[in-house]
């Protein structure tokens, strides 16, 4: 029985090859989605899952109100995770934390490695990364120790065991005490080298509650604790001792909050060593693989019900041999599973073809390993029989459940509910594809818009080069090769670069008022720092020269001071205009008068408003080079660069980035969307638009004799085109008119999360609703045309 059921649905397979196809690559697409979706929403919400302490650790983030803001980050001092430890019995330890980059050589190897963490001895007590050989207890219990990973020992040390082996960074020879496996990707925490938190330098080894730069991580004794110990955290930090010892007046405070390590990459709004992903987003792109499998499951379920019209004999005949009700709808349901597992191996190579692909859309590192594992097998399978049943499941029941007589005269009626479940179906389809598309357009205007948007500087044509260890000894000398190199405009160094200033300060403005206590961001610049990022002054002057003689702190005058220059947004917070903030005193440690004021520049994600910013004169905290190129010719000017380099700093790479590169960064996630959904739409899109191939077709094919009649009557080829089409026409019109206030809110909602943004437009929808209408005016037409220009003669020869 059940071979004879395949032998038949192989049968309508070859004799319906269009509408075969088009089910069969429908279904492939949509479970190839389905898999590889979610292979990447399984690994976002796997992130540091593979701790064995995961539920038990979590991350301290800091927040406290200065001058009435209150500010919230990520990072913590140096006391939070001893002083803890110290007061609360439930921390059983903690670790504190910092990524940074540096040079790292043996021999003649010698490269600028960008993951190197610092971290308390009991780091990995803490954390699950598997230790191959060596000691997780004693990796770290000593300054001269660091831990590399299976890649690092071998890009340093080849085929020979690296344990005892020596490493120089930051001038300092360590010994590699273990080696321990590559991180996971699904790690917060990347790192190719380990060492002790202390060889950060002298700044670390005093215990302060700010200077927050630092990750700071607790194990607890449970996971139940945790909100046991927030609340004695909240209570602990409002004591008399901890606001003294913290220097805290009036109505400022400072606290911490817990955040559970499993929750933070989707969970959190403040970022660690990597940006965080968004739950939102994995809801997201779960939401358009199910709808992309939606689509191609009502083109199987449209196109099957469609057909039986040609199959009416074949289930009359078989009725009429004994088939019961079940028999019959066991048979198409089988053809259902047929196609569908047909399908489902054709996505498994699919995916594997599309990884690369796939990997670029999320960023992500994926191999074909990832698809073979048990849960998205298990996944895929799963997906694989509910959509086997429910696209196969109505036309099974219909077709089973007609009556043997009434088959046998008339036929399979093509009318009435099933009519009415095509035409709902063609109308979801077009919806989904409508609704992605305007979705899909709001945000690639957002990027486009960010990516054009005036910042208040130019961030083309900037390299930025590190800035480290002793190079401040050559810091002018190197500034000054730099400037001869031909095509360089402009150099000039800072602690961080302008599109994304963390440093967090306060400072007390001065004027006839009184004093004013401001909580702001605040950025240590060189010299040529406004000219070279071409950021306009409102009033006043760049830093000069002759500033440095003034901030000479070793003459002991009762002259010294620190020149300021600040933004538009903290004059106005002030209450100075900026003519008025010229020679006005700023006092922040040192006292010192604002020199200028600078035009409102975006320093942080253009998700945040601009906030009051202060500039100072601090070379001594410079991390970057940023070096202001023509762009003509850039090879050659980068060749220059690196022998300037080179000459000068022998013992460090030369190696660049550029600004632009660092903004895009900003928005990774939002690219990433913009991408996923301009695929979605163009699958939705053709999906639909196959599914309404196949039915124009097969409404074609029952129309052939009228059409002939109409022409020997005189209809021309428009009126046979546009009588066929309207009735499709007007189900996406339909569909356009449900889709399009779905997308307006979803756009406006997407877009709040921007302080600055675009507004939704009005022609954004027209434009997609004329689009779409023509693309099944096409798909619909070419069907028409052709039966209008056949011979109405051999149309009705065989009536």
């Amino acid at each position: 029985m059940f071979r004879n059921y395949f032998k038949t649905a192989f049968r309508n397979l070859r004799k319906n090859k269009l509408y075969g196809a088009i089910n069969v690559f429908g279904l492939t697409i949509g479970l190839a989605a389905c898999l590889l979706i979610g292979v990447y929403i399984i690994h976002e919400l796997s992130y540091d899952k593979f701790n064995v302490n995961a539920n038990r650790i979590v991350r301290a983030t800091m927040e406290y109100s200065n001058a009435g803001t209150v500010n919230t980050t990520a990072t913590t001092g140096t006391k939070v995770g001893p002083q803890f430890k110290r007061n609360f019995p439930v921390v059983e330890t903690y670790a504190r934390t910092f990524i940074s980059h540096n040079v790292v050589k043996t021999g003649d190897k010698i490269f600028d490695e960008p993951r190197i963490l610092y971290a308390d001895p009991s780091f990995f007590k803490i954390f699950s990364f598997h230790i191959i050989k060596g000691d997780a207890e004693t990796a770290l219990d000593a300054p001269d120790k660091i831990v590399i990973t299976q890649s690092m020992a071998k890009k340093y040390f080849g085929d020979e065991d690296a344990i005892n082996k020596t490493l120089t960074s930051g001038g300092k020879d360590l010994r590699v005490s273990a080696v321990c496996e590559d991180v996971p990707q699904n790690s917060q925490i990347k790192f190719d080298f380990a060492t002790q938190f202390l060889n950060l330098g002298n700044g670390v080894k005093d215990e302060t509650w700010w200077t927050a730069n630092w990750i700071t991580y607790f194990l607890l004794r449970s996971e139940k604790d945790i909100p046991v110990l927030q609340q004695q955290i909240i209570a602990y930090m409002k004591t008399p001792e901890v606001r003294t010892d913290a220097r805290l007046q009036g109505n400022d405070y400072l606290t911490y909050h817990l955040e559970p390590l499993t929750k933070v990459h989707l969970y959190s709004s403040l970022e660690g060593f990597e940006p965080n992903g968004s739950i939102r987003y994995v809801y997201m792109f779960a939401v358009i693989a199910f709808l992309i499998l939606i689509i191609a499951c009502a083109n199987y379920t449209n196109l099957a019900t469609a057909q039986s019209a040609k199959r009416t004999g074949e289930i009359g005949m078989r009725k009429v041999l004994g088939a019961s009700k079940r028999q019959v709808f066991t048979q198409f349901m089988g053809e259902s599973f047929l196609i569908t597992f047909i399908a489902a191996i054709l996505a498994c190579i699919l995916s594997i073809l599309l990884i690369p692909y796939f990997n670029n859309i999320t960023g992500k590192q994926f191999t074909a390993d990832a698809l073979m594992q048990p849960l998205p097998v298990i996944a895929l399978l799963i997906c694989t029989i509910l959509v086997s049943f429910f696209a196969g499941l109505y036309p099974a029941l219909i077709l089973s459940g007609t009556q043997i007589m009434g088959v046998l005269k008339k036929g399979f009626a093509f009318t009435g509910s099933n009519n009415l479940l095509r035409k709902i179906l063609i109308v979801g389809q077009f919806s989904i594809s409508v609704f992605l598309i305007i979705y899909t357009i709001i945000i690639l205007q957002q990027m486009h818009y960010m990516q054009t948007k005036n910042l208040g500087y130019d961030k083309d044509h900037v390299i930025v080069l590190p800035v480290g260890g002793d190079m401040l000894n050559n810091f002018q000398s190197l500034k000054d090769a730099f400037k001869q190199v031909p095509g360089v405009e402009g150099v000039t160094a800072s602690y961080e670069t302008p599109e994304n200033v963390e440093w967090g300060d306060g400072i007390t403005a001065i004027d006839e008022k009184g004093k004013h206590d401001i909580s702001l961001n605040a950025m240590p610049v060189d010299l040529d720092f406004i000219k070279t990022m071409k950021m306009q002054l409102l009033s006043g002057r760049d830093f000069q020269q002759s500033d440095f003689a003034l901030m000479d702190t070793n003459n002991n005058s009762a002259n010294v001071h620190m020149p300021y220059i600040i933004n538009e947004t903290l004059a106005k917070k002030i209450g100075w205009t900026p003519q008025q903030s010229i020679n006005r005193t700023i006092e922040k440690g040192v006292t010192g008068p604002v020199v200028g004021v600078v035009k409102d520049f975006n320093f942080t994600s253009l998700h945040q408003p601009i906030g009051p910013l202060l500039i100072f004169l601090g070379r001594d905290f410079s991390r970057d080079f940023m070096i202001r190129i023509s762009g003509n010719n850039i090879p050659y000017t980068l060749a220059n660069l690196e022998a300037a380099w080179k000459q000068r700093i022998p013992n460090r790479p030369f190696s660049y980035h550029f600004l632009d590169d660092d903004y895009n960064k900003l928005y990774q996630a939002e690219e990433r969307t913009s991408l996923l959904f301009s695929v979605a739409a163009i699958l939705a899109i053709v999906l639909a638009c196959l599914g309404l191939f196949g039915l124009a077709a097969f409404t074609t094919i029952q129309r052939t004799k009228e059409i002939g009649i109409r022409r020997i009557l005189g209809a021309n080829i428009g009126s046979i085109t546009l009588l066929v089409s309207k009735n499709f026409l007007q189900l996406v019109g339909i569909a356009v008119l449900i889709a399009m206030p779905l997308a307006w809110w979803m756009g406006n909602r997407w877009l709040s999360d921007f302080a600055f943004r675009i507004p939704v437009q009005l022609y954004v929808f027209i434009i997609t609703a004329v689009v779409t209408a023509l693309i099944a005016l096409c798909t619909v037409g070419f069907h028409s045309v052709k039966a209008a220009l056949t011979n109405p003669v051999k149309s009705l020869r065989t009536e």
